[in-house]
């Protein structure tokens, strides 16, 4: 009993940490309305700028969010407005254009390979790591301590995003592009502007979860991969667009992952995991907590 406690702890904290990796996704989505296939690349370079910061300048782990959440928020924003605004620009009397995925795909495959490139296929874990196998125990359990700081991020995070999204100036003009970028553009907002803040800002938390993650999860050229697959499944489970979706769909998947193995294969856990992606997608195909319309 003991052990399956310890599990579900570990596995809602995890699943924290993937519900964060999901949420840049289901920000992007919920503003520009395109499936961004690039955000697992995203992550992976976010990881690579945290594992270099924190290698070249010494600074403990989660202080490099002071240069790898301003960094990242500026690559999202050109990225968006070199690559994917033109396509808007073409297309924009279509609600959601398709021509992004092709885009975005292309985007994956060029940073993946670049960066495979550039720093080879190897390995990177941090070295001198103050939280490397950190543990509280509680009686005869064990908690990790990396990745309590990331749920706690995660949870955070999410507040800050939701907060940004209800209370400025700036959030709510954001929301007005997502429900009727012609309306928003009457109203004066820029709106090829809202998107490129909107990836930016997307990016941006794709960041906050590599800083997460780099204490206790290694750092290679394919790590997006990974995570972009779990991050489609929450998205779906959570909703699309639902921001407490993405980090409530992350622990329904970490718990299965954690608890799952005490009774089963890992095989069987991951057929689970998927199992439930595409009963969601029968049942409600707009996520448990997707809603009728956007923010």
């Amino acid at each position: 009993m003991i052990y399956l406690i310890e599990d579900t702890i570990n596995g809602i904290l995890m699943g924290s940490i993937y519900g964060l990796t999901a949420l840049g996704l289901t920000i992007i989505f919920g503003v520009l309305k395109v499936v961004n296939f690039a955000h697992g690349t995203l992550l992976m370079v976010s990881m690579y700028v945290a594992y270099w910061t924190i290698v070249l300048s010494g600074l403990h782990p989660y202080l490099a969010l002071v240069i790898v959440v301003p960094v990242m928020y500026v690559f999202g924003y050109y990225l968006q407005d070199i690559v994917i605004k033109p396509i808007f620009k073409a297309e924009k009397d279509v609600r959601e254009p398709s021509t992004v995925i092709i885009v975005t795909t292309g985007v994956w495959y060029v940073l993946d390979n670049l960066t495979l490139m550039i720093f080879g296929p190897q390995y990177r874990s941090l070295p001198d790591n103050p939280l490397q196998g950190k543990m509280i125990e509680l009686g005869e359990m064990f908690i990790s301590v990396p990745k309590l700081w990331g749920a706690v991020t995660a949870v955070a995070t999410a507040f800050a995003v939701y907060y940004f999204f209800q209370k400025t100036r700036t959030g709510r003009a954001i929301r007005a592009c997502s429900l009727d970028r012609d309306a928003a553009s009457l109203s004066g907002i820029n709106q090829y502007k809202i998107y490129n803040m909107a990836f930016g800002l997307g990016t941006a938390v794709a960041g906050v979860a590599a800083v997460t993650l780099v204490p206790f999860y290694n750092t290679f050229p394919s790590v997006g991969v990974l995570f972009d697959i779990k991050g489609f499944i929450i998205v779906v489970l959570g909703g699309l667009g639902s921001i407490p979706g993405a980090i409530i769909g992350g622990i329904i998947v970490g718990i299965i992952e954690s608890v799952g193995p005490q009774f089963m294969t890992a095989t069987w856990t991951e057929a689970i995991v998927y199992g439930l992606f595409l009963l969601v997608l029968f049942v409600k195909p707009s996520g448990l907590f997707g809603v009728k319309y956007d923010w």
